[in-house]
């Protein structure tokens, strides 16, 4: 007799698991909601054992709920899988994995200790999460065995977040590079200062705040500093000027991938942090801003041997790590402690899946790789030709639209500007920087140099086959001196480091002009406006993509300090007084970023052609680009339909009479620029430029640029 056939509800509902906590699935990894409840899954390969804690509260030492994973049951190849019911956004979790402590092998396993999900997308936050060398391995526990010190307490958790979010009609935006002005910034530093104005100070929310400001000057992406869960409290050291503890400001020591900084939420730290981040992506889109996330992958905060275990080390440290042939120790090409084994399949999907997520489910633009050259080394350290990780990056298909931006070095010597892999990777021109610094700062030899900076460096690029679009040109970023700071100091002065000021480079490439620091004299102010002018406006005429350090535009100081990563105080914070203070640098920042719209053959994504700029040295003719001592040039930029430019630069102590290009009929050259001259003569807005009293020659005082436009 044949069997009735059931209705499909009926047995789905017979065949179905009922219990609480179920088997579970293998993918995706870290925590997904899936039939009403949560599915938890972790990876490691030479896990024994692996507990999942639950907690109601970030300071509880003791979980609420927990669940073992089956070893049978709960695995499948090596991933540890279980489902849970009844799991809500806010639920804190971590978990216990066991294993074997042989440091020798590489294996590092500790059940003592709480450890962080690598897929988390929250971090609960604790008021003085401090995880010193005592809080991990001492040099004793390398032969003693792992500590028997149960931290949970002490410890943040993980916060299970739900995906869900109203972008209402947000998409990427896609800007081209030929019309991106970056804005390098610090999410907490930009507002935080007392003098700014928000009404949440230090957040993402108070970020959103001056969105209006980013607005106005012009700029159309935001890349900010690591935004990536760190403990601002794992620096030692202490400011021996103020006595105050330091703290970790950059934050370049993430501790997970995934999660956004919960201190700088205005709302709270138990989801609320990925929330207000998603609400700030969305409002800058809508003012037509994109998002650039500044990315570690190169290292952890787990550091070296003696460095605490925090997620990786605890779940499965041969595999995440690059280690030494004496597998006790960590290969450091970061100069922090560690290097993430991005040879390892594994750390690689790891990091795709991250980046895949601030993209599809933070809505985030774009990435700066930190010391990039590192995801290009194997597993002896050897740069390869063709890094599997870069090109998976470059050629992922969810990645593919975003921009992608390497600092193509690391801290073990690697130097791949103008070849980091292929052309889909943009990269921070540290030539482009020096070049510039020493072209204005009157260095002999450096006229061809500066010329060829300013065109988009082909010097640097052409042979691997990118443009000028692949040169992210700055004179100033976070780690070094500001604008203001190069122009005012000629040697580093990080004494509040509380490192001797033997911290930071040696290398730069400033000129105080005349008094070391703030000063009072009239003369000096007027020659470091000048020079300030100078760099603004030669950054925002060249080909390839400018990136201004937030706060150059008005003056912002660290007072000498050019490695101010611990200085979380008044040292780099951004002081909001300075923008009238100094609002003929700022008008002028407006205006060279509206100059460069105004005039789109400056952006082209191509080198120059011969018949769109031609070349004059100060007595006419070509510069005599073999001359060391020759310091002034011009050149005339050919508009397409839309007249020309005659850009002139004089970087000597003595004023200099360029002759002009001679013009077409009823066509008449006029100022639009000029770096010597005090505002609001320094610079005139499209169509409003002055006629040049003398069509023949232009007079350029010492160290200073123009620029003509024909009409």
């Amino acid at each position: 007799m044949k069997t009735p056939e059931r209705p499909l509800h009926d047995y789905v509902a017979e065949v179905s698991e009922h219990t609480e906590v179920r088997r579970g699935v293998p993918l995706p990894l870290g925590p997904h909601e899936s039939d009403g409840g949560v599915n938890f899954a972790l990876f490691s390969r030479h896990a024994t054992r692996i507990r999942l804690e639950l907690f109601d509260q970030p300071e509880d030492a003791k979980p609420s709920r927990v669940v073992d994973f089956d070893h049978a049951r709960n695995r499948t190849g090596e991933v540890w899988h279980v489902w849970l019911a009844g799991i809500r956004p806010g639920q804190l979790y971590a978990y216990r994995v066991d294993g074997p402590y042989q440091p020798e092998q590489g294996h590092r396993f500790n059940f003592n200790r709480l450890l962080l999900d690598p897929f988390a997308t929250a971090i609960s936050p604790l008021p003085d999460w401090d995880f010193g060398p005592a809080r991990g391995y001492d040099s004793s526990a390398q032969e003693q065995g792992p500590s028997k010190l149960d931290d949970a307490g002490a410890m943040p958790k993980c916060v299970f977040t739900r995906e869900h979010f109203h972008w209402h009609d947000d998409q990427p935006l896609k800007h081209p590079w030929s019309k991106t002005v970056i804005y390098e910034t610090h999410v907490r530093g930009f507002t935080v200062h007392s003098s700014s104005g928000v009404e949440h100070p230090g957040t993402y929310r108070g970020l959103m705040e001056k969105i209006p400001y980013l607005k106005e000057l012009g700029v159309t992406a935001v890349e900010l500093m690591p935004v990536h869960e760190f403990n601002e409290h794992e620096v030692q050291g202490i400011n021996p000027q103020t006595g105050k503890r330091l703290k970790n400001y950059w934050g370049y020591d993430p501790v997970t991938f995934l999660a956004p900084k919960a201190s700088y939420s205005s709302a709270g730290g138990l989801g609320q942090q990925t929330l207000e981040f998603k609400e700030m992506v969305r409002a800058l889109h809508h003012a037509g801003i994109e998002v650039i996330l500044d990315v570690v992958f190169n290292h952890t905060a787990e550091g070296n041997e003696l460095g605490p275990t925090l997620c990786f080390r605890g779940i499965d440290n041969a595999i995440f790590y690059m280690l030494e042939a004496d597998r006790r120790y960590y290969r450091n090409y970061a100069g922090t402690g560690n290097t993430i084994n991005t040879n390892h399949p594994v750390m690689r999907d790891h990091i795709l899946g991250a980046l895949r997520y601030w993209v599809v489910e933070m809505h985030v633009d774009g990435f700066r790789f930190d010391l990039a050259s590192i995801l290009g080394r194997d597993g002896t350290g050897k740069l390869l030709a063709n890094a599997p990780l870069l090109e998976r990056i470059a050629e992922d298909p969810i990645l593919r639209d975003v921009k992608i931006i390497a600092e193509a070095w690391d801290a073990a010597g690697a130097y791949e500007v103008g070849s980091f892999s292929e052309r889909r990777w943009a990269e921070w021109n540290g030539r482009y920087r020096d070049d510039v610094r020493r072209f204005w700062r009157g260095d002999d030899g450096m006229l061809g140099l500066f010329a060829s900076r300013i065109c988009g460096s082909a010097d640097i690029y052409a042979r691997s086959g990118k443009g000028p679009e692949g040169s992210i040109n700055f004179v100033t970023c976070h780690d070094g001196f500001t604008l203001n700071d190069l122009v005012s100091y000629r040697d580093k002065h990080n004494e509040e480091n509380g490192e001797n000021s033997r911290d930071g480079t040696d290398e730069n490439l400033s000129e105080n002009y005349g008094a070391e620091g703030a000063t009072t004299d009239a003369g000096i102010e007027a020659l470091r406006k000048t020079q300030i002018k100078n760099f603004l406006l030669t950054l925002l005429i060249s080909r390839g993509v400018p990136m201004l350090l937030g706060g150059d535009e008005f003056r912002r100081t660290q007072g000498g300090n050019n490695n101010a990563y611990c200085q979380d105080n008044e040292t780099s914070w951004y002081d909001w007084s300075y923008p009238e203070q100094h609002k003929e640098i700022s008008r002028f920042t407006r205006g060279m970023i509206a100059f460069r719209s105004a005039h789109p053959i400056l952006s082209k994504e191509q080198f120059y052609t011969d018949d769109e700029i031609q070349w004059f040295g100060p007595r006419g003719g070509l510069p005599d680009w073999t001359d060391p001592k020759q310091k002034q040039f011009a050149c005339l930029i050919n508009e397409d339909k839309q007249g020309a430019l005659y850009l002139m630069f004089n970087a000597g102590t003595d004023a200099v009479d360029l002759g002009l290009p001679t013009l077409p009929s009823g066509v008449r050259w006029h100022l639009a620029v000029d770096t010597g001259r005090a505002a609001p003569q320094d610079l005139f807005a499209a169509g409003e430029e002055a006629l040049c009293a003398d069509q023949q020659t232009c007079r350029l005082s010492s160290r200073s640029s123009a620029i003509l436009v024909a009409r």
